[in-house]
């Protein structure tokens, strides 16, 4: 929209794209785009009903309401008509994360409750708590999705501290005590509390070996992966060995530690269920007989395919199937481009169970196409 236009000028422009909604949308599931006069695509949405949630932008109320204020920006509208409400919120969310409007102030979801454990990337990972891949946290290893992040911040503060992992939110450079310097550095200051103390291994005062360090977080992604009790292992022999000396306070704090640990643990070890029960085929009615099927592993569509109505397009299907769901076991990591689509279909089956109706087992379509389709 002109910066200078007029009342009228303004009047005329939100008449002519009502009318061209008015006119030419229809009333079935679909994403929008609300264009700048640039051609800059200000904001991405979808609905089920199109040509109504466009209409309802025209009645709201300036400036009181966004979708007022949004429309007012908006020079041109186009959409694109999508088989289901579930494929035009798959494709709002390819189109934020491709378009990055700049009226989309954070992808909406359902699961905002939910957090995730994230491994930073660079020479001296982290530890952290995040709720996704948000402004500054692309790159990285994700486990999740986790609720109660306050539970979970605390359990991974005892994670890092049984390993010696840093918690700190430095942004200098992290240095190893066999790095070769070019030049001369300065006489390094004296570490972080955490350091002073023996629970940080102490990477931004050049303590460790780049190689030791590597191994606490190898050791690290095996815990969260379920491959190894060791940091529960090593807090136990201490709690043994406190006891034994009649320091009871101090094992008494290292049991509360471990219990932390086996806590986390534990939800771990459901989490990788609970993600691995998100494997199905999941068959969705489209407008029009539109019918698509989804195969989902992991929470992730890996593949999608128009419902098939011959014995040939049903082969096609059972191979897909067969490449999805047979392959090696998904590591317990979830990569950050996958975690966005994630939370989508772990919200869209946890406000509508009943979708979890429209789910078949991958081995119900492995044993054969049903006879009608043979």
């Amino acid at each position: 929209m002109p910066a200078l236009a007029t009342p009228a000028a303004d009047a005329e422009r939100l008449a002519r794209l009502r009318s061209n909604v008015r006119g030419s949308a229809e009333d079935r599931p679909g994403t929008y785009r609300m264009i700048t006069e640039t051609g800059e695509v200000a904001y991405v949405g979808k609905s089920k009903r199109i040509r109504s949630r466009l209409l309802s932008y025209f009645r709201a109320e300036y400036p009181k309401d966004k979708a007022a204020r949004i429309v007012r920006e908006a020079e041109a509208i186009e959409w694109e008509y999508q088989p289901s409400e579930f494929a035009a919120l798959r494709e709002e969310l390819r189109l934020i994360k491709a378009l990055r409007p700049r009226l989309n102030v954070a992808q909406k979801r359902d699961a905002r409750h939910l957090a995730f454990v994230r491994i930073t990337p660079g020479r001296a990972p982290r530890l952290t708590v995040v709720r996704g891949p948000g402004a500054g946290e692309r790159g990285g290893t994700y486990y999740g999705p986790f609720n109660g992040a306050s539970h979970l911040r605390e359990a991974l503060r005892e994670l890092s501290t049984a390993l010696g992992i840093r918690d700190c939110t430095l942004d200098g450079k992290m240095r190893f005590a066999d790095q070769v310097e070019l030049l001369d550095m300065p006489l390094r200051t004296p570490g972080c509390l955490r350091f002073e103390i023996g629970t940080c291994l102490g990477p931004c005062v050049g303590a460790p070996t780049a190689r030791a360090y590597s191994q606490q977080v190898r050791e690290a992604r095996a815990f969260l992966e379920g491959a190894t009790e060791g940091p529960i292992v090593r807090l136990d022999a201490a709690m043994q060995a406190a006891s034994a000396e009649w320091q009871f306070e101090r094992a008494a704090v290292l049991r509360d530690k471990k219990a932390r640990l086996e806590s986390l643990q534990d939800r771990f070890s459901r989490l990788r269920f609970a993600v691995e029960s998100l494997s199905f085929v999941y068959l969705v009615p489209g407008h029009d007989g539109d019918d698509r099927v989804y195969l989902v592993r992991r929470g992730v569509v890996r593949a999608e395919h128009p419902a098939p109505q011959t014995a040939e397009a049903w082969a096609e299907l059972s191979s897909s199937i067969g490449g999805v769901f047979r392959g090696d076991a998904l590591p317990g990591a979830i990569p950050a481009h996958e975690v966005d689509e994630l939370l989508l279909l772990t919200s869209w089956f946890t406000t509508r169970p009943e979708e979890m109706d429209a789910t078949v087992p991958p081995g119900s379509f492995l044993a054969g196409p049903p006879a009608h389709a043979r």
